[in-house]
């Protein structure tokens, strides 16, 4: 996918930093151009400080140059900062929405 392609319901991915372990099976991330606290599960306990770790999520809103994903919340980053997994494909129809007329 080029940039600047990404629509609702694409999926894409963030990658963050860790910067600290808060619980046995919490971390605490930074994720580049959002700047609130962020957290999330990792029961591995192998993440260390400063290691990137790739978060992935689908998009609900594209604005100019901003993208909202959802990651369990939603987190509005810089368009730049996303990179673009897999694009949504609509579900198909098995059956018409309405019956033949007789």
């Amino acid at each position: 996918m080029a940039k600047g392609s990404i629509n609702v319901g694409d999926e894409v991915a963030i990658t963050a930093k860790v910067r600290r372990r808060v619980t046995e099976h919490r971390v605490s991330v930074s994720i580049p151009s959002y700047d609130q606290p962020h957290s999330i599960v990792d029961r591995t306990l192998k993440v260390t400080h400063g290691q990137e770790i790739e978060l992935r999520g689908d998009v609900t809103r594209v604005d100019e140059g901003k993208v909202t994903v959802n990651l369990g919340i939603p987190v509005t980053v810089n368009a730049d900062k996303v990179r673009p997994v897999a694009r949504y494909v609509p579900p198909k129809r098995k059956a018409p929405l309405v019956d033949k007329a007789t």
